[in-house]
């Protein structure tokens, strides 16, 4: 790893790079960015041997820095996760182009025909931790929707995203487009982060990716504006209606498919009718699959460790759950609004009113009943991969995909039209 003089210095460069890059790209024909990621995926997995020996190296730093086994599986990656990057690369590159959509055209009685139209942001920074698969998905999402990007992946998955950044680069060439257009920050040196979050004159819009430090950070000293959730706080709300193997099933995976994801459940609310019966059943589930579960009172039993008031609004990225008895589906709600995050909510019901109310009541970016909080990914979503999820309500919200990734303007066109 080079050592820069200036990180300042460096990070101007990446911005009027990365500035001049959106200029073109911004108008880059749909063929040309479908090649690109194409050969990108091609590239990924003809280089897979390499990116699993950089990889290496970057388990070994995590192991070193002593990362939780979570936060290692997120860095890890094998054949199969690899080709799972290639699958969103070449996902992302058979959707429809978002830019130039003309979402809605109409004619005023002036004699003027307005559309609305897709445009690119620009240029986009994305902050992220860890998990180095996030380069192929960011760099690629930017590139369909037209926009540069500017890269800073976590220090502990320097060397994967330096080596997959590589086959994103090979694919711009391939294809004639900048190369500029995607570019990943060669230093670990958090100084890099500081400028890039207040790079106003180059840099339209940051996404961070990480845990709550990294986007408490983002989200306090960023001058450019945040798509960004804080905490992934899900919530599964067991209704007196649930069906009880459905809600086994969906519990479990919700818990245990991957723990160290934002959309991993983290948060048990079970209707008091059916705390003794199905509520233990779910419990003792998860024991048996190993989860500690942090039980409250009407849900102890043996295995469980008493739930603390730290418990609820926690996101424990981890084999661990808190698990609470509540009185009704409006005491749900109201633990949920207090406690959760905005991020992914769950009901497990047979009841449809009970699932309309839990619709109709909370605010969360993603809302489901009967299925997985695991789902709660753009990939799973059809929009072959996410750059993030974002909880706050302006411009993007839930999985930011290619589409969310653009702006709009308004093409009006006359025939010597003139205002009177």
């Amino acid at each position: 790893m080079k050592d820069f003089d200036s990180i300042p210095a460096l990070m101007t460069d990446l911005g009027v790079r990365a500035k001049a890059a959106s200029a073109e790209l911004g108008f880059a024909s749909a063929e040309r960015k479908h090649a690109a990621l194409i050969a990108a995926a091609d590239a990924v997995w003809t280089r897979r041997a390499e990116i699993i020996e950089a990889n290496a190296k970057d388990l070994e730093f995590g192991r070193d820095k002593g990362l939780s086994p979570a936060m290692m599986d997120r860095l890890m990656l094998d054949e199969a996760r690899i080709q799972g990057m290639v699958d969103g690369l070449r996902t992302v590159a058979d959707q429809a182009d978002p830019v130039g959509e003309v979402l809605t055209e109409w004619d005023m009685p002036s004699g003027l025909h307005i559309q609305r139209v897709r445009t690119p942001l620009g240029v986009i920074g994305v902050i992220y931790e860890s998990r180095p698969n996030v380069t192929a998905d960011a760099g690629a999402l930017c590139l369909k929707s037209g926009n540069a990007v500017i890269l800073r992946g976590g220090s502990e998955s320097f060397h994967s995203s330096s080596a997959i950044h590589a086959c994103l680069v090979e694919g711009l060439k391939a294809a004639n487009l900048p190369e500029d257009a995607i570019q990943l920050v060669p230093t670990r040196d958090r100084a890099a982060v500081q400028e890039l979050l207040t790079m106003t004159d180059y840099v339209d819009v940051i996404v961070p990716r990480g845990g709550k430090g990294l986007v408490g950070l983002v989200q306090r000293e960023a001058r450019v504006p945040v798509f960004a959730h804080l905490e992934g706080i899900v919530h599964i709300y067991i209704d007196k209606a649930a069906d009880p193997a459905k809600t086994i099933e969906v519990v479990l995976n919700a818990k245990t498919r991957r723990t160290g994801i934002c959309g991993a459940a983290e948060c048990l609310l079970i209707h008091q009718d059916v705390a003794e019966t199905l509520g233990r059943d779910v419990i003792q589930a998860l024991l048996t699959s190993g989860v500690e579960v942090h039980a409250e009172s009407g849900l102890e039993m043996n295995g469980t460790i008493a739930a603390s008031a730290d418990d609820w609004g926690k996101e424990f990225l981890d084999t661990i759950i808190a698990a609470k008895p509540v009185a009704d589906i409006d005491a749900a709600i109201a633990h949920i609004r207090q406690y959760g995050s905005d991020h992914t909510d769950c009901i497990m019901t047979e009841d449809a009113e009970a699932a309309a109310r839990f619709f109709e009541r909370l605010d969360s970016a993603i809302l489901m009943h009967n299925a997985s909080t695991q789902f709660a990914d753009g990939g799973e979503f059809g929009m072959g991969a996410e750059i993030g999820i974002a909880t706050g309500k302006m411009h993007a919200r839930g999985p930011v995909g290619a589409a969310q990734l653009t702006s709009f303007q308004y093409l009006v066109r006359g025939n010597g039209t003139i205002r009177t």
